[in-house]
């Protein structure tokens, strides 16, 4: 038996020798990590630092790309698809879409942690090194449900690293400069192109249990990167609608700034987790309706959500 399936029974046994008293805690962990974590993009953005908003925003959903394709190209089976000694606690076998390697939650925690901690090191150093444990905690809580496998976790981390490195070099090489921005635009356009191409003409495999029943449905394992790419598209080019259009300044003193932002966020979740999945991807399916809710949730963030709050700022005043 591979020494990462002893790993996660190992910690399995743990969990049912202390009566699952954890599984709470670090199922709360990672369903933070993703369901509400990536919107704190979008806060920043709107409310505390636009320059920083825009390093939060590109690391977060370039990220995402980024784990989306890897995911797809390496094409690792989950732990309980690899041996069914694999029992993960409860509803995280359901929560966990897409292949194995790497983990999502652990990049997305990696790369919304990290960018905190990057942006508070010398402020508060508290709060870089919370960021910090919380992304080692939620890295862990992969591993403690049974989900991932160590190595899943690691290259994660390493992606994350990576990713937040080569964004925070690019941004300062780019800061201020309107067209060397277009051009990263043009580029990420054709990047989200070029996957979208690849992950549907790529070989999956095709593997079946002794019913006869697929293991995996590629196609399904697909939804996830198409989500990441419609976000990254409408990332790019709200992005460039807000540099070259709308201007956005975050109107700091403004008495109402904390609700509007506050509700700014309330929005792009309730489109997310309810009003996409009835509209959009009813009418298109998992893939593309997946693109163009995700697409849809961006272009509201860097667009028409930025203009609502100047104006409603503006009028307060």
């Amino acid at each position: 038996m591979e020494f990462d399936i002893q790993y996660l029974l190992l910690l399995q046994e743990l969990r049912n020798a202390t009566g699952g008293i954890f599984d709470e805690f670090f199922n709360a962990i990672s369903k933070f990590a993703v369901e509400i974590l990536p919107f704190l993009t979008f806060v920043i953005f709107w409310g505390v630092n636009k320059k920083w908003g825009y390093y939060f925003l590109t690391t977060q959903w370039f990220g995402e790309v980024i784990n989306g394709v890897i995911k797809l190209t390496v094409c690792a089976y989950r732990p309980w698809i690899r041996s069914d000694l694999i029992e993960p606690a409860g509803d995280s076998k359901v929560a966990a879409t897409g292949y194995s390697f790497p983990s999502g939650h652990t990049k997305t925690a990696s790369t919304v942690y990290g960018a905190v901690a990057i942006w508070q090191k010398d402020k508060r150093r508290w709060l870089s090194i919370t960021c910090i444990v919380l992304i080692l905690l939620t890295g862990f809580s992969r591993n403690f449900l049974g989900v991932h496998t160590p190595q899943d976790v690691l290259c994660a981390l390493i992606e994350s690293a990576v990713i937040l490195y080569v964004v925070y070099k690019v941004s300062e090489k780019a800061e201020g400069n309107e067209r060397l921005l277009d051009i990263l635009t043009v580029i990420g356009l054709l990047f989200v192109i070029a996957s979208l191409v690849y992950i549907q003409v790529k070989p999956y495999p095709m593997d079946y249990d002794a019913s006869g029943n697929l293991l995996v449905d590629p196609s399904k394992m697909m939804n996830d990167c198409f989500k990441a790419c419609g976000a990254f598209m409408g990332f790019l080019i709200g992005s460039f609608l807000e540099r070259h259009y709308i201007h956005y300044r975050i109107p700091e003193g403004a008495s109402n700034l904390p609700i509007l932002v506050c509700v700014g966020a309330a929005l792009a979740i309730t489109w997310k987790d309810h009003f996409a999945s009835a509209t959009v991807v009813a009418a298109f399916g998992g893939h593309w309706g997946n693109f163009i809710a995700r697409f849809i949730m961006l272009i509201f963030a860097t667009c028409i959500w930025p203009i609502v709050i100047q104006k409603m700022a503006e009028s307060s005043n």
